[in-house]
């Protein structure tokens, strides 16, 4: 199915050809004529599957010329993902006079105020800045025409459905409204019946599974032993770029500062650092000044970073869908990628509760010459072998081996 076949406007079909875009993802191809057509649309997608293309596309078809007033809102519950839904918006509107601005916390109010008197046609906004400029009186939105409720879960879990229930009520009633989300918990879908009217749904599978190309692995390991674990998979590791996870912000700047003092070049990125900070932190990573990331969970989901070679999960995540999006970093595009979670004790749960969700037994690995200090774990690892549950370990990218009964160096 071409997109010419999608009923989008000229100067949409010409900014996509420009981009060097042929044919609809599947989720473009389901929810472009329903948003055509007028209907309010539930999606739920993961990231990198075309889905914000999937309501811009069709919006900049609907929303006509040039307006001083904001006629399109799109919450996203970061600024990261505000920044990257903007480039988004500005590659496929370059061929109309549309106008947008991005809002959110952790700048100054100078640039924003600006846009907003000037007259914008779409507001893309976190919620808490958007509810300052609302109080104000320094935006409204009693012209919006639609209404992108985007990364839905996550704003979610970040605490912002009572600031995006606020945001709702200033809106028209008259207007089309999406939804875009990974899962639909209890508390979205309360959201949705009292938001959306007789929403069409579109369900392209949520992913239960690491891609193909990914190999991953859990390496058990005492609690006081992990940092020095992790400094040596990075030694033997072949790797082109790394984002390491961890689970508390204090804790990604302390293995930033021990990575640096190892003589890795490493950027940190979490929700108390400036945008700037931030912003460099990206840009480095992604130009490969940086081969290292440390980052919370802020950089596992929405964010474009591409062709990272290897995710470390320096924490184990608490919930299996977290665990699938951070190695969902890697692997991308049918490029293969490796995936390390260091596992201690208390993990334990946690672990069997990712593997019941992927619906497979994520293989423990030991890494040859390290000089393990003893953890329960391997006596469970010893039981799980012997029950006949473990796997032949697939080989990863290191210098060194893995064994759980007889050393083996894997061949280059």
């Amino acid at each position: 199915m071409p997109f010419r076949s999608l009923g989008l406007s000229g100067p949409v079909l010409e900014a996509i050809e420009a981009m060097g875009y042929k044919e609809p993802t599947p989720i473009q191809a389901k929810a472009i004529p329903l948003i055509m057509a007028g209907h309010d649309v539930i999606g739920s997608a993961q990231t990198g599957t075309g889905k914000t293309a999937a309501f811009v596309l069709p919006i900049l078809t609907k929303i006509g010329s040039h307006s001083p007033s904001p006629r399109l809102l799109i919450l996203e519950p970061t600024r990261e993902l505000a920044n990257q839904v903007d480039v988004a918006m500005q590659d496929f509107a370059r061929k109309t006079n549309l106008t947008s601005v991005t809002i959110y916390g952790g700048v100054g109010y100078g640039k924003q105020l600006e846009a907003l008197k000037r007259g914008v046609d779409i507001v893309i906004a976190t919620p808490g800045r958007l509810l300052d400029h609302l109080a104000k009186g320094t935006c409204r939105l009693d012209q919006l025409k639609f209404l992108v409720l985007d990364e839905a879960d996550r704003m979610l879990d970040m605490g912002f459905l009572p600031d995006v229930k606020k945001i709702i009520a200033r809106c028209p009633r008259e207007r089309q409204t999406m939804l875009f989300s990974a899962t639909i918990p209890p508390q979205i879908d309360s959201l949705i019946k009292h938001t959306m009217r007789s929403p069409h749904v579109v369900d392209i599978g949520t992913r239960r599974s690491p891609a193909e190309t990914v190999k991953h692995v859990l390496y058990p390991v005492s609690d006081t032993q992990k940092s020095d674990l992790l400094r040596e998979l990075l030694e033997r590791v072949h790797y082109e770029s790394v984002i390491v996870f961890c689970r508390t912000k204090i804790r990604a700047d302390r293995i930033g500062l021990l990575l640096r003092k190892n003589n890795h070049s490493v950027a940190v990125i979490h929700s108390n650092r400036s945008q700037r900070e931030r912003d460099q932190a990206l840009q480095g990573f992604r130009t490969k000044k940086v081969e290292v990331l440390v980052a919370t969970d802020i950089a596992a989901r929405g964010l474009d970073i591409a062709d990272v070679s290897h995710v470390i999960n320096y924490d184990v995540p608490q919930h299996p869908e977290d665990y699938i999006h951070r190695i969902g970093r890697t692997g991308r595009a049918q490029n293969e990628g490796d995936a390390f979670t260091l596992m201690v004790a208390e993990d334990a749960e946690h672990v069997r509760s990712i593997e019941r969700f992927i619906g497979q037994k994520i293989e423990r690995v030991k890494l040859e010459n390290f000089n393990y200090t003893y953890t329960a774990l391997f006596d469970e690892a010893k039981r799980t072998e012997k029950d006949g549950y473990e796997r032949k370990v697939r080989g990863v990218r290191l210098s060194g081996g893995y064994f759980f009964g007889k050393v083996k160096r894997r061949r280059r």
